[in-house]
């Protein structure tokens, strides 16, 4: 199956611009999705755009991608296509691999196997010596002449080449449209590409705002900071409370449910409906923007997602 699919990735054209926009109704509000989600199905959401870089970059010397993250994190599916488009060997490094997913694997791990990663569970290692994941990287492969080291998430400047891209055709459709009160929503882990959305917005007086899926606001801001310290923040949204990232909940799960049933779309599970809880709120206060929302992808992290949700409920 393996060798398979990595013939039909590099026969596949890689196209990673210009995803349509469509406009749909939730909850009897109108708004306008980005389908980032339809760049690619093996690179897309903001993955693509984060990863972009690298994937038209030119790195003759490096043979070797050294990323980390959770087991089921869309960036170890998404960088586990992109080695096997560039012909480098990934290890993607974890804290822990639950036996079940060993056993039974789904959603973004699976798929990363398929495409021939080496996921490494780094619990598993008698030299860690109680070191985070990055630390134990930083300690064993920065230096090396044939190897790049990708931050979690894809957490650096790296990514902004291709947010930035993704901002100009934001901008060129805002035009093309003629939208007033544009107001961009997305979700985020590391903050990342709302930062560099809303630096390359800011000059057409667009908002971007977010809302912080893993920790709080405070935690939120501290990424923005270590990414670009200078750059205009965009707006968090949402409670000061902090959110459970991965947390089942039946609210949210419910939301999801009832987004794909009004707009025939399938969002992601895990940022997606914490997301849509605190942007209903706000657009019963702000009932004159429109609001483009931007499809992060994520989509085969569903698998397991959904899984864990029936496991659950059904308990």
């Amino acid at each position: 199956m393996c060798n398979r699919i990595l013939q039909q990735i590099a026969i596949e054209p890689m196209k990673l611009s210009e995803s349509p926009v469509t406009q749909h109704r939730f909850n009897g509000l109108t708004f306008f999705v980005k389908r980032d989600d339809l760049l690619h199905h093996q690179f897309s959401g903001n993955k693509a755009r984060k990863f972009m870089s690298l994937l038209t970059g030119e790195f003759p010397h490096i043979k070797n991608l050294i990323g980390y993250g959770s087991v089921q994190a869309n960036s170890l599916y998404s960088l586990s296509a992109l080695c096997a488009i560039k012909k480098w060997k990934l290890t993607f490094y974890v804290d822990h691999i639950p036996s079940y997913v060993k056993q039974k694997p789904t959603g973004n791990y699976r798929g990363a196997l398929d495409l021939g990663a080496n996921i490494v569970d780094l619990s598993q290692l008698e030299d860690r010596d109680g070191r985070h994941t990055s630390t134990y990287i930083d300690d064993n492969f920065s230096g090396l002449d044939d190897t790049l080291i990708v931050p979690e998430g894809g957490r650096s400047t790296m990514a902004e080449p291709g947010v930035k891209t993704l901002a100009q055709e934001i901008l060129n459709w805002k035009l093309m449209e003629r939208c007033d009160n544009l107001v961009v929503a997305l979700p985020s882990g590391t903050g990342t590409t709302a930062l560099y959305l809303q630096k390359h917005l800011e000059q057409a007086d667009i908002e971007v705002i977010t809302c912080a899926c893993v920790g709080d606001k405070e935690y939120l801001v501290e990424q923005f900071l270590d990414v670009d310290s200078k750059a205009t923040q965009p707006t968090i949204i949402g409670t000061e409370k902090k959110h459970h990232f991965g947390r089942l909940d039946k609210d949210e799960y419910a939301l999801w449910q009832s987004l794909e049933s009004q707009t025939q779309i399938e969002f992601d599970l895990l940022y997606d409906p914490f997301m849509w809880k605190n942007l209903l709120g706000w657009l019963s206060e702000n009932p004159n923007k429109t609001v483009l929302y931007i499809h992060q992808g994520g989509i085969l992290g569903n698998e397991s997602m959904v899984g864990r949700y029936r496991h659950w409920l059904s308990i």
